[in-house]
């Protein structure tokens, strides 16, 4: 009994990190039935006039680098007498959130015309802040009732360059000293909040000019209207999913993928045509053939190496665990989607799919083992343990390294991207005490319930002499040629997810993902079975290997399409963003190249396997 309880405490400890928001939902409601407003059981707070409505502040950073994320207070803003940080998911503090309380004193449905939030007496390093983060583009993020708002903390006024060079002046700094609350409600519930950076009722911008200053005092202040809106609260979020469906643009990312796929399809459909029409021209020969020596010619030359063709692959304990992490990848990617589509979490909040990711990949992580242990045995392997051992590290390895050198530099920068140390030892808790024993469990499956490969030839004893390739068709050339049409089936979604991951936008449309997802899978089995039969009929029965890296080479064209839209589509820069960028899509390309490489594997072997058992093999 003692052994099962700390068998589960690991497990019931990420249970209860995971339930921690439902946890803290509960105390805020028991808190705001103390402070007067309620929970209701539509969803939402319902306020009543006079409640005070938290503002609670993230962080600030450069517009461009959304890595580079820094505490709220790094500027020198005015804070609160009691200073506390808020209660955060697991993928809210993997996105680099922060949150903090913040001193303004808003009431639910009394507008306030001007009020003064604090008078700061700025030093010169207080103020060299400020211009930095003006000219860097600094922008803040606020909640209100959970409802982010956006703005930058300045603005620079360039004046004519000819007037510049006369006058010896340089462009001007200003920092917005104001901010104006513009709040919708609907009945007793906030549904909008907008922001801007002047007092009613001319709203023009009140911002104080810092340029050249060595000393200086500046007065902080806010004000508050309200307005009654027809907007319900469980559609409060729909303006975010508007912009990040882009209303303007949406109709032609349909167009797109729509074309995407007619293309995909009517290149693999022809494809499938040829390639049939040839293997059944082959069949028919071979089978009425009665001396294998009358048909030794390059194009039929599949059958001259069934003796080979089984023959165990080099390394099978690499490319075993390599598979059998990849058919894990898929298997998570494919959960994702479908939790996304299924609304089990909401997307758009922050780390939402980060953290549904990490789940995902630690529950199925049992998918793993068993494909890997299972294969392994089917290969002949002998090593068990260290084939094991070798699956459950070789996706978590490399990101373990990626990560130490990425959070030291976010550490050395300060930003809010180096995890803090529970959230550490939180991922730790997870993958060694649900990952690690998932993948162990399934690798004892597999191995105990796994036969050995039933092979429809016998293996020859001694190897057949591969002939002389043509160097068009050597492996570097046919393996990146058989990533091109996969990453033409995805490449326009790409770009809207790098949006998201890289940019400010949220990505909504797991409908068109699912589609693109299924296209890429399609499309990779296809092309991997027409370079593998392109490949035997050249009498190069080398194809294990080969059928994994032609799968996985669209990560090869992964890996370039980041140079492309970090250099064209995005204005990224600065050491610590570049790095992050880098850092995590190279590894995101590794992981392209396990998950589809598998596929691809899975894909050459059924095929292998289904054109040697319909012909006579002696």
């Amino acid at each position: 009994m003692v052994s099962i309880i700390i068998r589960c405490a690991p497990l019931l400890a990420v249970v209860i990190a995971q339930r921690r928001e439902s946890a803290d939902k509960v105390l805020r409601r028991d808190e705001a039935k103390k402070k007067g407003r309620q929970w209701r059981l539509s969803g939402g707070f319902e306020y009543h006039p006079g409640d005070p409505v938290a503002v609670v502040a993230n962080k600030v950073g450069p517009y461009s680098n959304p890595s580079e994320t820094f505490n709220y207070y790094k500027l020198p803003y005015c804070q609160p007498e009691n200073l506390r940080g808020k209660s955060h998911q697991l993928g809210q503090l993997l996105a680099g959130d922060r949150k903090v309380n913040t001193p303004y004193d808003i009431r639910f449905l009394e507008d306030i015309e001007y009020k003064k939030l604090c008078t700061k007496d700025l030093e010169k390093p207080e103020i060299d802040k400020w211009a930095d983060a003006v000219q860097r583009d600094f922008f803040f993020e606020l909640f209100i009732d959970a409802l982010p708002v956006w703005g930058y903390v300045g603005e620079q006024q360039d004046d004519d360059q000819l007037i510049q060079l006369m006058n010896n002046e340089a462009s001007r700094t200003f920092v917005y000293s104001h901010l104006h609350f513009d709040i919708g409600h609907n009945d007793n519930q906030i549904v909008q909040v907008n922001v801007s950076f002047g007092p009613p009722p001319q709203f023009f911008p009140e911002k104080v000019d810092i340029t050249g200053k060595t000393h200086m005092s500046m007065t902080m202040s806010y004000s508050t209207q309200w307005h009654e809106s027809s907007l319900l609260w469980k559609d409060r979020y729909a303006h975010l999913h508007k912009e990040a469906s882009l209303p303007s643009t949406l109709e032609v990312h349909w167009l797109s993928i729509i074309n995407s796929f007619v293309l995909v399809v009517l290149l693999t459909v022809f494809l499938s045509i040829i390639l049939v029409r040839v293997i059944k021209n082959d069949f028919t020969r071979y089978m009425s053939a009665g001396d294998e020596s009358d048909f030794v010619d390059e194009e039929t030359g599949w059958k001259l190496i069934h003796g080979d063709v089984f023959r165990p692959p080099e390394y099978p304990m690499v490319l075993s665990a390599s598979v059998g992490v990849g058919v894990h990848l898929l298997v998570t990617m494919g959960l994702v989607v479908l939790l996304a589509i299924s609304n089990v979490f909401d997307p758009t909040r922050r780390g939402a799919v980060l953290q549904a990711g990490i789940i995902s990949y630690a529950i199925s992580a049992f998918v793993g083992g068993y494909v890997t242990a299972s294969l392994y045995k089917q290969l002949n392997g002998q090593d068990w343990a260290w084939n094991v051992v070798l699956a459950a590290t070789i996706v978590p390895g490399p990101l373990a390294m990626i990560w130490t050198v990425l959070n030291t530099i976010a550490w050395t920068h300060g930003s809010t991207a180096a995890l803090p140390f529970g959230t550490v030892m939180v991922l730790i808790t997870i993958y060694l005490f649900i990952t690690c024993p998932l993948t162990f469990v399934g690798a004892l499956a597999g191995k105990n319930t796994s036969a050995e490969m039933e092979t429809p030839c016998r293996t020859n004893l001694a190897k057949r002499e591969i002939p002389p390739i043509p160097w068009y068709r050597q492996p570097p050339v046919s393996t990146l040629l058989a990533g091109f049409l996969p990453f033409s089936a995805i490449y326009i979604e790409l770009h809207y997810i790098f949006s998201s991951m890289w940019g400010h936008k949220m990505y909504t449309l797991f409908g068109i993902l699912a589609l693109a997802f299924a296209m890429l899978l399609l499309v990779t089995c296809f092309i991997t079975i027409a370079f593998t039969y392109f490949q035997l009929i050249l009498e190069d029965y080398r194809w294990w290997w080969r059928s994994f890296f032609s799968g996985g080479s669209t990560g090869i064209f992964v890996l370039a399409y980041c140079f492309y839209y970090y250099f064209k589509r995005s204005d990224m820069h600065g050491f610590m963003q570049t790095s992050f960028y880098f850092g995590y899509m190279a590894y995101m390309s590794y992981c392209f190249v396990l998950a589809l490489g598998a596929l691809g594997f899975y894909s050459s072997l059924f095929f292998v396997k289904y054109i040697y058992g319909s012909i006579k093999c002696d």
